[in-house]
């Protein structure tokens, strides 16, 4: 049987074969079971869980599903309505909750839908209780009657409650920075604005009107044309693009080039070195993070570890070792002392404060990266794994190695879902890299 949670949760099209509300009602009452058994011995308190989502028109449908699931399982949930990923996630940490339950399929097109489970503290489920509470979907176990039902109540300030928390984790005003942000139409649409402003930054805000149809559609940090032209004509220090879910963003420097998240990443790292929160001067990306800045961070006495891919892996190895600051290329940064997730206000306020507080436009704070070229080719075949092992792609990947020496490098791994050989290389130029990589795949598909 395919395993229903992926690397974020349980996704795919709302109310289609897979993400139906029956579905939604079964996974949020084994969750809610999973997690009593796992509560510390003699805590019988009822189990309370957050409910938050994106606009999109299918999640209203499955926020009534999950409420529905987690209230006949016997736990009280709290409407959150909505707002960011990460304010799930806080607020299930700040308020002491059980479970938090988001609805959303972040940056997929409006008819898809997802559910992302937080346990206790605001923590991502790790892979073996996402596995039992899949194997307890039929579970037949008795349910609550009469006053054991849960209840459904409202938070009407979780924005608010939110918006405080990002401001406590600013450090200084945004006096003097204009913004442009892009909020996708999505779950930021509220949040965004008001806490740049509160911040004391100038907002101007783009697609911050959803209707629940039209939610990354063309928009935000999946399409960044709209967002690029809005800097330049506004006249704006720079520009921030949220996904659907707000729990990523990149941006975009004043002349309308657009910054990724590892140039953010390393703007935060300079900016946590010294200010001292930098923990061992580590910082945590993924292999898929581009080598400028594997060099810039060299070059700066900072140490860059690599996770496979996904902030999943990221979080994982933070939470290990303690570290304080870790992402993504596609911009999902993780600060673990302010958010137990990847949250992308809490990162575009940040840079914002770092560049009021230097003085510094974003294209001097993110120019410490020189990114280098980068392609990436997927080749489909019969098995993945064999052919990732075989002799013959090792050797066309060790000698486009040695051809770039110290100027680049080769990433050659499976897909993590699909029959994919996935071909990366990074080299001085784009010519050089689109060649090295059309070479290698061609031994993949042959292999």
């Amino acid at each position: 049987m395919r395993r229903l949670f992926g690397t974020d949760g349980v996704r795919g099209l709302a109310n289609g074969e897979l993400l139906t509300p029956e579905l939604a009602v079964a996974v949020s009452a084994s969750a809610v079971r999973v997690l009593v058994a796992h509560a510390a011995a003699g805590d019988a308190h009822r189990p309370v869980a957050l409910v938050g989502r994106d606009p999109r028109a299918s999640g209203e449908m499955l926020e009534a599903a999950v409420l529905a699931g987690l209230t006949s399982a016997g736990a009280d949930a709290v409407r959150l309505g909505v707002l960011p990923t990460p304010a799930v996630a806080h607020l299930v940490e700040a308020l002491g909750a059980d479970l938090g339950v988001m609805i959303s399929a972040s940056h997929n097109a409006m008819p898809d839908n997802g559910i992302k489970l937080f346990a206790a503290g605001g923590q991502k489920l790790p892979d073996s209780l996402e596995s039992e509470i899949e194997r307890g979907l039929d579970s037949t176990a008795p349910r609550p009657t009469g006053a054991g039902v849960g209840r459904v109540r409202e938070l009407p300030d979780a924005v608010e409650r939110y918006v405080a928390h990002l401001l406590a984790a600013t450090p200084g005003s945004l006096s003097g920075i204009r913004v442009v942000v892009d909020c996708a139409h999505g779950a930021a649409s509220e949040a965004a604005p008001v806490a740049y402003a509160k911040a004391g930054a100038d907002v101007v805000a783009l697609h911050a009107s959803p209707d629940g149809l039209n939610i990354n559609a063309g928009v935000g940090s999946t399409h960044m044309d709209p967002l690029q032209a809005a800097v330049v004509r506004e006249r704006a220090h720079l520009g921030i693009a949220h996904d659907g879910d707000a729990d990523r963003c990149l941006a975009v420097d004043a002349d309308g080039r657009v910054v990724d998240g590892d140039q953010l990443m390393a703007v935060l790292a300079l900016a946590m070195r010294d200010s001292g929160e930098l923990v061992e001067d580590t910082l945590v990306a993924t292999v898929m993070s581009n080598l400028g800045l594997h060099l810039a961070m060299r070059g700066a006495g900072i140490t860059v570890r690599t996770t496979a891919v996904g902030d999943r892996y990221v979080l994982e190895d933070l939470r290990e070792h303690g570290f304080s600051l870790g992402g993504e290329q596609s911009g999902h940064v993780v600060l673990p002392r302010y958010a137990t997730t990847g949250d992308g206000l809490l990162t575009a306020l940040r840079v914002m404060a770092r560049m009021a507080q230097t003085g510094r436009s974003l294209a001097e704070l993110a120019g410490v990266v020189t990114v280098l070229p980068q392609v990436l080719q997927n080749v489909r075949v019969a098995d993945k794994e064999a052919v990732a092992a075989s002799p013959a792609v090792a050797a066309a990947v060790a000698e486009a190695e040695r051809e770039l020496g110290d100027t680049g490098r080769v990433l050659l791994r499976p897909s993590g879902t699909e029959q994919l050989v996935r071909v990366m290389v990074e080299a001085p130029t784009q010519d050089s890299a689109d060649t090295l990589a059309t070479r290698i795949a061609a031994v993949v598909a042959t292999a």
